[in-house]
């Protein structure tokens, strides 16, 4: 595939996660994910690895499936009104192109979150590991090196970033 087009098809698939994160359409984001996918937000950038290690998230798809059914239950008042998000992905940078289709991407974000009257803002960097399959791209690694990872917040994270 040229570069040219490489570079477009990982965009679009970043963006349509981003889509997907904003129009709260969680399970058809976590079907993006490989069957041993995950999803991990470590305290700070100089993590390897996040087994063994501290973590603000470390998510396989089951525990990615949980979160959603913890958030979306009708008994979870305080999720309710559901807050809204507005993701920016932007300086896509492929890092690495494997022979078999994979590829290894840095992006940056921004993500607005409003909740009630209260907004925040989290910006960082992804880094995707992304398999190809028939199907088109799926996340192995979704790594989120958030630059305000270490704020002081009135109430945690409940979605993702």
């Amino acid at each position: 595939m040229p570069k040219n087009d490489l570079q477009h098809d990982v965009e679009q698939f970043l963006y349509y996660q981003a889509e997907l994160l904003d129009t709260k359409q969680w399970q058809a984001w976590i079907d993006l994910f490989a069957d041993d996918g995950i999803y991990w937000m470590p305290p700070d950038a100089s993590y390897k690895t996040w087994e063994g290690q501290p973590a603000i998230f470390a998510e396989d798809k089951n525990l990615m499936n949980v979160r959603r059914g913890r958030v979306l239950h009708p008994d979870a008042w305080s999720q309710r009104p559901l807050w809204g998000t507005n993701h920016l992905v932007s300086n896509v940078s492929i890092q690495k192109e494997h022979k078999n289709g994979d590829v290894e991407v840095r992006s940056r974000f921004h993500m607005m979150e409003l909740r009630r009257d209260d907004v925040r803002h989290f910006a960082g960097s992804y880094l995707h590991k992304l398999k190809k399959s028939k199907a088109g791209y799926r996340i192995q690694l979704q790594r989120v090196d958030m630059t305000n990872a270490q704020a002081a917040y009135d109430y945690v994270l409940q979605v993702w970033v």
